[in-house]
């Protein structure tokens, strides 16, 4: 008996320290990478961070002392509130949206360059200082009414080639508000309103003077018709006509008295009751 608990003490041994080791480290040896999300290893006695091995999502064994690191890679938004001055040196408040990833194959060199905190310390900076350099370039009113999405389309442009460079996804911009002085917002919206009302106006002008050209076109077309009309009507047409009507009328049921070539033009005179 003494001889067989002798040969179990060290499978008991072994399976007290296998319970221990899961026990500390059981929940450090696995791990999931959800979904929209991407995953990188860094091997703490290895090759340290394997940028070329993303792992996808789904289930995953890890060595404990191995750390990994998960990424969102689906496409994100966040707001931009900032101070910028336009062209003639006013301060404008304006609030920018934008929608933007990291490339999901290029994690490892992200994590490697930029880290965790990319959006924080590469993409913030990046969208505040494109947008106060093309804000720059533009007139308050310009930004507030006539070139909005141009200069929409400039900060995203411009922003979008720096990030890329960084293995970052611009996906959209979006300029949701712009605040300008009180004065020259009020300034702004009472020459848009005399803008508005000039164009009506020119609107009903154009639009009077093509009914009139309509009408006088109209004029010409009846006054050519009857020109030809009148030239038409020879006397031998005019003598087929009455005789056409002649005999209409004398084939109605009303009664009637014919008297044949009393007419003008030797027609037939046709007297009713």
């Amino acid at each position: 008996m003494n001889i067989m608990n002798q040969q179990l003490n060290p499978f008991a041994l072994f399976a007290l320290f296998a319970f221990i080791f899961i026990l500390l480290f059981g929940t450090r040896m696995t791990y999931t990478v959800g979904p929209g999300e991407k995953a990188i290893v860094f091997h703490r006695f290895g090759k340290g961070l394997d940028k070329e091995k993303v792992r996808e999502q789904g289930f995953h064994f890890i060595a404990p002392w191995n750390e990994k690191y998960i990424y969102n890679v689906r496409i994100q938004e966040d707001l931009s509130l900032m101070d910028a001055l336009a062209k003639n040196g006013l301060t404008i408040k304006t609030e920018l949206s934008y929608r933007y990833k990291p490339v999901d194959h290029m994690i490892g060199y992200i994590h490697d360059e930029l880290g965790l905190n990319y959006h924080e310390n590469i993409i913030i900076p990046e969208i505040r200082s494109v947008t106060r350099e093309v804000i720059g370039e533009y007139l308050p009113e310009e930004l507030y009414s006539t070139k909005r999405e141009v200069i929409e389309d400039e900060i995203y442009e411009r922003t979008k080639i720096a990030l890329a460079q960084k293995n970052l996804l611009l996906d959209a911009v979006l300029i949701r508000d712009v605040t300008l002085p009180k004065t020259l917002q009020d300034a702004i919206e009472s020459k848009l309103k005399q803008e508005q009302v000039a164009e009506q106006y020119d609107f009903k002008i154009e639009q009077a003077e093509k009914e009139a050209q309509r009408q006088i076109i109209e004029a010409e077309g009846k006054a050519k018709s009857n020109r030809i009309l009148s030239a038409s009507l020879t006397d031998n047409v005019l003598k087929d006509k009455g005789i056409e009507a002649t005999v209409k009328l004398a084939e109605s049921p009303n009664s009637k008295i014919v008297v044949v070539g009393a007419g003008d033009d030797g027609l037939p005179l046709i007297l009713g009751n």
